[in-house]
C-alpha cells in the first residue's frame, strides 16, 4: 500500500504508573487504511521519539499497511538525555501496549537500541504480550565492554524475537556473542547489515536517518506478516 501524503498521527498523553506517583508521556499513533497489524515503536537512551529515524521507519510501516505508535520514556518527556531506572520504561511499556487501540489486530513491539532492550525485558517478566518483538540495534553490551552481555533474560521471551543489526556495530562487538545469544533464545531470527554501524549507517554510504530507517521496513515487514495471523488477540481469545 502507497500513499500520496504522509498519515498524520494523533497525539496523546499516556499515563505511567511509576512508584512514586504517576507520569505522563506522549504519544503518537496512526493508521493507514486495511492495516493488518501495529508496531509500538521505542526510541534509543540519547533521544526522543521525534528523531527523524523514526519520521522515516513510520512512514515506510504506514507505506506497508502497518499502524504505528511512538512515544517517550519518561525520562526523555522531561528533558533529561540519561534514562531513568529501568523500571519505569518497563512501565511505559505496560502502559503503551494497553493504550494502543490495536482492535483486532496483532500489537508488535519495538525500539531503537535502548528501547528495544526495555521492551525485551518487559516481555521476559510478562509486562506486555506482544505478537513478536523487533530490536533495531540491539545494545548487546556497552562499546568496548564485551564481558557486561546484557543477555541474561532473552532466553525466557516466549514471543519471537527479530534481532537487526550492524556488522560494524561496536555495541556487538564480536558479533559472534550476538550469535551465541539469539541462538539461545526460544524462537528468534538474526538480521546482519552490512557495514552498517549502531544507527545502520554503511561508510561511504549518504543517507539520512530517516532513509535509513525506510529501509529496514522492507526486512520488518515479512517477519512480521509470517507471525500476525497466530499471534493475534483473536487467536488467543483475549
Amino acid at each position: 500500500m502507497t500513499h500520496d501524503a504522509p498519515i498524520a498521527e494523533i497525539e496523546s498523553l499516556v499515563a505511567v504508573s511509576l512508584p512514586k506517583g504517576t507520569a505522563s508521556v506522549t504519544a503518537w499513533h496512526a493508521a493507514p487504511e486495511n492495516a493488518w497489524a501495529w508496531l509500538a515503536v521505542a526510541h534509543g537512551a540519547g533521544g526522543n521519539a521525534q528523531h527523524p529515524f523514526f519520521d522515516g521507519l513510520i512512514a515506510a510501516a504506514h507505506a506497508a499497511g502497518i499502524a504505528t505508535v511512538r512515544f517517550n520514556f519518561p525520562y526523555s518527556q522531561a528533558g533529561r538525555r540519561l534514562p531513568g531506572p529501568a523500571s519505569h520504561a518497563l512501565a511505559t511499556w505496560a502502559a503503551i501496549a494497553e493504550f494502543t487501540p490495536t482492535g483486532e489486530l496483532p500489537l508488535f513491539a519495538s525500539g531503537k537500541s535502548y528501547g528495544g532492550r526495555m521492551a525485551s525485558m518487559a516481555a521476559a517478566e510478562s509486562m506486555i504480550d506482544p505478537a513478536g518483538l523487533v530490536y533495531l540495534g540491539y545494545p548487546l553490551h556497552p562499546p568496548g565492554e564485551p564481558s557486561k552481555l546484557r543477555t541474561a533474560h532473552l532466553a525466557g521471551v516466549a514471543q519471537p524475537q527479530l534481532f537487526v543489526s550492524g556488522t560494524a556495530d561496536p555495541f556487538v562487538d564480536p558479533p559472534e556473542q550476538l550469535e551465541t545469544a539469539v541462538a539461545s533464545c526460544q524462537n528468534a531470527r538474526l538480521e546482519w547489515i552490512a557495514g552498517g554501524g549502531h544507527s545502520f549507517e554503511v561508510k561511504g554510504a549518504k543517507r539520512s536517518p530517516d532513509e535509513i530507517a525506510a529501509g529496514l521496513v522492507a526486512l520488518i515487514e515479512p517477519w512480521m506478516r509470517a507471525i500476525g495471523p497466530s499471534r493475534s488477540p483473536a487467536f488467543h481469545g483475549d
